[in-house]
């Protein structure tokens, strides 16, 4: 069975974050997307909802942590080589995103990060084919 994984991320401003992810390459199934949830398509199995704070907290009784200040989770999404990894990188600062830390070689593995609008962490990474195999 193939699985399809969701990630579900609160957002201050949903048009703002859609119009970040956008500016990534990213789009939206609209079959899932109204004023309050935009679900993004990263590939065929996987997804991030990205919710309001008011639909965010229908599915939990805790309160929603700020990004920004504290984490709970970063989403690492692999890239077929380490231009594209940059490339993402640098097309998340244009939109408005920033940089929390800077990259990381090691040589088998090349990984950078990007923080959004509300602060989620995203990490971008290329892994030698090689490397993957063994793991």
């Amino acid at each position: 069975m193939s699985r399809k994984l969701f990630v579900n991320l609160p957002v201050t401003d949903l048009g703002r974050s859609r119009r970040f992810y956008e500016a990534l390459g990213f789009h939206f199934d609209p079959q899932f997307t109204d004023d309050a949830a935009a679900c993004m398509v990263i590939s065929e199995h996987n997804y991030a909802m990205l919710l309001t704070h008011e639909k965010f907290r229908l599915f939990t009784p805790k309160p929603i942590a700020d990004a920004k200040a504290s984490s709970q989770v970063l989403v690492a999404l692999s890239c077929e080589d380490r231009a594209a990894v940059d490339a993402m990188v640098a097309k998340a600062v244009a939109a408005g995103g920033s940089v929390p830390r800077p990259a990381e070689d090691h040589g088998f593995m090349y990984g950078h990060a990007f923080e959004d609008p509300d602060g989620h962490i995203w990490e971008p990474f290329w892994m030698a084919p090689e490397a993957a195999a063994q793991a």
